[in-house]
This record gives structure tokens, sequence and C-alpha cells, in this order.
């Protein structure tokens, strides 16, 4: 396989039947590798095809004091180069021999200004998202997914809601009262798992030298994949996205 392989489309509807893993901060570094001397990064962009795009903007129906008049979509977000920021990018299968270190640390997940903050985050299977209402106003959280029951939970100012995520998959999360409110909550198994960056940046390191291949995926693009080969150095990689 080859990193100048095309790009492969799936459909968003099969994203939920992908084994979705994380990748994040401390569990980037917690990963382990045995049976293998040597452990390489592959590291790279997730860029844009198509002609350039405006920033949308969403009007504020209730709560002007604390949320304003209107507020960025975020739903695609593109740096000056076309770099797509939200994306999030995942080994296919974790390599033979990795072990994680798991970790007791919860996921924040706040809600600023009437906005989710950040509005992509990765949890372990099994691991906690930690909700918090920084404003001072009524918030709520309300998901949306197949595989993990669903929770729908009205949230004062200041309070912190914990929620455990049991089995893998990418789930939607809302806020009725404030219906331009979005968040994603990635629920993984493995730590090969990475949300890219302002330019559309990001790493899966920590990796033995050999044939992978990555899944992405963007709320509002979908989900494409690309086969690459990671050799004895660093391998640089662009995966391109549009719209279907």
């Amino acid at each position: 396989m080859s990193a100048r392989e095309p790009v492969r489309r799936q459909g968003h509807s099969t994203l939920h039947a992908v084994a979705v893993t994380v990748i994040f901060g401390a569990v980037a570094g917690a990963v382990l590798m045995t049976g293998s001397a040597w452990a390489g990064t592959i590291k790279g962009h997730v860029r844009f095809t198509g002609p350039p795009t405006e920033q949308k903007t969403l009007p504020v129906t209730t709560d002007q004091y604390v949320c304003g008049k209107e507020k960025d979509a975020e739903d695609l977000v593109l740096s000056p180069d076309k770099g797509i920021r939200n994306a999030v990018v995942w080994l296919t299968s974790a390599p033979p021999g990795a072990k994680r270190e798991t970790s007791s640390a919860p996921v924040a997940l706040d809600q600023k200004q009437c906005v989710f903050t950040p509005r992509v985050i990765v949890v372990p299977v099994g691991a906690t998202a930690e909700f918090l209402n920084s404003d001072r106003l009524l918030h709520n959280i309300h998901s949306q997914s197949k595989s993990n029951p669903n929770f729908n939970r009205t949230q004062p100012k200041g309070r912190t809601i914990p929620i455990t995520f049991i089995k893998p998959e990418i789930i939607r999360i809302d806020c009725d009262l404030h219906p331009w409110m979005r968040a994603w909550v990635v629920v993984a198994e493995h730590p090969f798992y990475a949300v890219t960056g302002a330019g559309g940046e990001f790493a899966l390191g920590n990796l033995p030298a050999g044939p992978y291949t990555l899944n992405v995926w963007h709320e509002t693009l979908g989900t494409v994949t690309k086969d690459v080969t990671l050799g004895e150095a660093d391998t640089g990689v662009v995966i391109e996205m549009g719209r279907r």
C-alpha cells in the first residue's frame, strides 16, 4: 500500500459500524508497543477540496444577554489553506502488541457563551466525560446515540454532569434550549485516534513500521479512508475531503 493511493469514500451511516477509537493528550503518551524496537508517527493534514466557502452564522433566538445575537455555525471550519478543523482521524485497527495504560481522568466538555467547547471530544470505551455549564443560564445536554444509552439532562449554571460511555460510536450532543448548540463525543476502543487542529493537522504516534488504513470523519463531509505505509521514518500524508 502507498500514501499515494486514492481516497475511498464511505457513507456517514457506515461509521457507527466501525470500531471507533481514541488518541488524545495523556492517553497518546500512554501507549506501549511490544515486540517492536522502533516506533514512528503518521502525521499530516486534512484539507478541503472544492471552491472557497464562507463561515456561516446562525441567529440567536433566545437568551441574547448571554449568548449574543449570532454564532458561527462551526460545522465546517477551514484555515486559510483549507485545512479542516475538528475532523477525526483514526486507525482502522490498532497494531499488534499495542497496549494502553488506562487513565481515570475524565474528558471535559464545557458550555461557554452558549457554545460547546470543544466541539469534538474523544473518550475511551468505559471512560467518563464531564459536561460542565459555565454559563449563567440553564442548558441541557441531549444525546443521539445507537449503541450507548441516550440521555437528556437539564443543567443549571455551575453543575457538572458525568456520563460514562460503554460502547464505541460517534454521538451527537445538542442543547434543546439553544438549538444552534452542537457537539460530538467520539467513544473509542484503542488509542490511535486524533482530532485535527486549527490548520487541519493531526499526528498518530508510537506506531511500528508497516501498512495502515486511516479513517477520517467530519460532521458535514462524511467519512473517507486512506492507505498509508509507515517506514523507518515519520510519514507525512495529506487527506482530502469534499462535499458529497
